[in-house]
């Protein structure tokens, strides 16, 4: 592969400069240079006169002491700074010894939006971390949620939402598995993910990012995702950190209580007594710790009028000291700036409730200024900044990074792998719901002549949702996979027809079965909240249109959560819900045909109307229950 051999050749060039550079005789504050190539696996021989930290025989713990006290308040303060990798040059990463880059929904690289191209970025921001004085290694981040989910061609697995109508958490963790190894192959240690909200409020823009209302669901499947991601440990050069979020409370908001933009429910309030906080939100993440969480997002949420990342009690008291998370806390975008319209009082409260590390994620010149203001006049303590320090380092010991900063170039062929892509597919399979199956319409024979309607039926980007390739998810041939209408014209073997607008008058109908994709447009987050969940009137002309020119017909909803379909239930024999399933389309195929049965069950209760939410709040019975799910050919 060529760009494989260009990549060594860089990473050979650069090693024989910076080891140039680097001949001279290390001072006792000096660390001595880290060998860059990308096979790497010890930073240096160590000798007598090897300082302490750079030992990998010593545990990590000790290792963090000796470097926290070889560093200045400025290095220090540099840890605890995350920027967007847009806003920061390399050489700055130099300058002002950054602890973190991330990049942000959408943040590939400018060049071009290929594996060779993440690694070659993300390595340019490892060498300006190691040239500085004592050559400590950066941690870089993606929100990589269901797969490398921003890097085109990666594989790109069914939303969490999906994942939760599975209920199987050995499949989970072997889907955190194949993300950590697609993640970390272009140089990237850091995840955060996965969400382990407990939602009460499918109006939430972010339901699909959790795997389901139930605590004790969620619990188990969010610790299989790390213990995949993590491989049950963090020296692997296959293992990526993972980070369980948003502490605490996402999806347990007020409605119409979020001050943030047009935002209804996300980064909202959650008004609860703290035994219903305890016993619903709370579990999730003494699951994720147990499974070896060493880094947890704060969510942008308040608590009874409280920021979270304000919170001392819930983020030391809490969860640092009585749960013993021994990890570091990190702050969402720009998180902290919502406490107080005052910056410098924002900053100061913020890290002094827990916060380690700040998601800045633009201005860090501001930042760091701020930080140093403070810890002059005594409003942070020390003390604080080298508790955040020393977390931060121990989790980059613990990762390795001192010891491989960069990645194997041979990994970049595992992005996308047939084996990856099948276990996808799989969880396809295993992901969708049957909510209704009359008159036999499913399992379809292979011999059926087809009509496919809807515009959703040959779109990859509708398909993925949210959070692929842009932060908001985007529409069209965004990235490589398979569509349902390809799925169906591959496994079928009598006529398919296919018009988005459910027009076939010159395909001489009717047929025996009339497919209809439809469901919700991408969205993420906030953008996402919305107040009605109905099927528009063109989903249900739709359906009518195929009701008339076919004799059974099949309506598959692509969706982040459950929507009100009540009214149009008689308007087709078989309701199969597909979730946001991702690139592999040929696992609904191979369900819809009946070489793989029907085994999902909903992760999410289904409201009969929207005055039932957000759950228990309104008398009547759900359309369907939680854990609701027919098998095929059941009535």
């Amino acid at each position: 592969m060529i760009y494989v051999r260009q990549y060594q050749t860089i990473i050979v060039l650069a090693s024989l400069l910076l080891t140039a550079v680097a001949c001279k005789s290390p001072q006792s504050n000096t660390a001595p240079t880290v060998t860059n190539t990308a096979t790497a696996t010890t930073a240096v021989t160590p000798t007598t006169s090897t300082p302490a930290y750079l030992n990998p025989a010593l545990p990590s713990a000790e290792r963090a002491e000796d470097l926290l006290a070889r560093m200045t308040l400025e290095e220090k303060i540099g840890q605890m700074t995350l920027i967007e990798k847009g806003s920061i040059q390399p050489t700055a990463v130099t300058d002002y010894f950054i602890g973190g880059i991330l990049s942000g929904g959408g943040g590939y690289p400018t060049s071009s939006n290929t594996p060779a191209a993440w690694a070659e970025m993300v390595n340019s921001y490892q060498e300006a971390a190691l040239a500085t004085r004592l050559s400590i290694p950066l941690i870089y981040g993606v929100d990589a949620i269901h797969g490398h989910n921003n890097l085109k061609g990666a594989t790109i697995f069914p939303h969490s939402i999906g994942l939760g109508a599975t209920r199987n958490a050995e499949l989970v963790q072997q889907i955190g598995r194949a993300t950590a190894v697609e993640t970390r192959a272009t140089g990237i240690p850091w995840d955060y993910a996965p969400v382990i909200a407990v939602p009460q409020d499918i109006r939430w823009g972010r339901t699909y990012e959790a795997y389901g209302e139930d605590t004790a669901l969620v619990s188990e499947l969010g610790a299989a995702f790390i213990r995949g991601l993590q491989e049950d440990g963090l020296h692997s050069q296959t293992a990526v950190l993972a980070t369980p979020k948003h502490f605490i409370g996402d999806g347990g908001t007020v409605w119409g209580t979020s001050t943030t933009e047009n935002y209804t429910l996300d980064q909202g309030d959650m008004q609860i007594d703290e035994a219903t906080l305890r016993a619903l939100h709370l579990p999730p993440y003494e699951a994720a710790i147990n499974a070896g969480a060493q880094s947890i997002m704060i969510s942008f949420s308040s608590w009874n009028g409280t920021k979270m990342h304000a919170h001392q009690y819930l983020l030391t008291d809490v969860l640092k000291e009585e749960m013993g998370f021994a990890g570091f806390l990190v702050s969402d975008w720009q998180a902290i700036d919502q406490i107080s319209p005052d910056y410098y009082q924002a900053v100061v409260t913020a890290i002094n409730a827990g916060v380690d590390m700040n998601m800045v994620p633009y201005d860090y010149k501001g930042f760091i200024t701020t930080m140093l203001t403070a810890v002059e006049k005594g409003d942070i303590p020390e003390s604080r900044i080298d508790d955040a320090v020393r977390r931060i380092l121990t989790v980059k010991f613990n990762l390795g990074l001192f010891e491989t900063p960069y990645p194997d170039p041979a990994q970049l062929a595992l992005i996308g792998a047939d084996e990856h892509r099948a276990l996808a597919q799989e969880a396809v399979s295993q992901s969708l719901v049957l909510l209704q199956n009359e008159n036999e319409a499913l399992p379809i024979p292979l011999d059926a002549k087809i009509f496919v309607a809807g515009s959703f039926a040959d779109d990859i980007g509708v398909q993925s949702g949210g959070w692929t390739i842009e932060w908001q998810g985007k529409a069209g041939n965004i990235t490589p996979g398979t569509t349902i209408l390809a799925a169906i014209k591959a496994t079928a073997s009598g006529e398919v027809a296919y018009n988005k607008f459910g027009k076939f008058e010159n395909f001489n109908p009717p047929a025996d079965v009339g497919i209809v994709v439809l469901g919700e447009r991408p969205y993420a987050e906030g953008r996402g909240d919305a107040a009605d969940l109905s099927l528009s009137n063109s989903d249900i002309e739709l359906i009518h249109r195929m009701g008339e020119q076919a004799e059974h017909v099949v309506v598959i909803l692509l969706t982040g959560r459950p929507l009100l379909i009540t009214d149009a239930l008689s308007l087709a024999d078989a309701w199969v819900v597909a979730w946001l399933p991702g690139t592999e389309g040929q696992g609904v195929a191979d369900n819809l045909f009946g070489h793989h049965p029907f085994t999902g069950t909903l992760p999410y209760t289904w409201p009969t109307h929207i005055d039932q939410l957000p759950l228990g709040t309104a008398e009547g019975e759900p359309l369907y229950p939680f854990g609701y799910g027919l098998t095929t050919g059941s009535q």
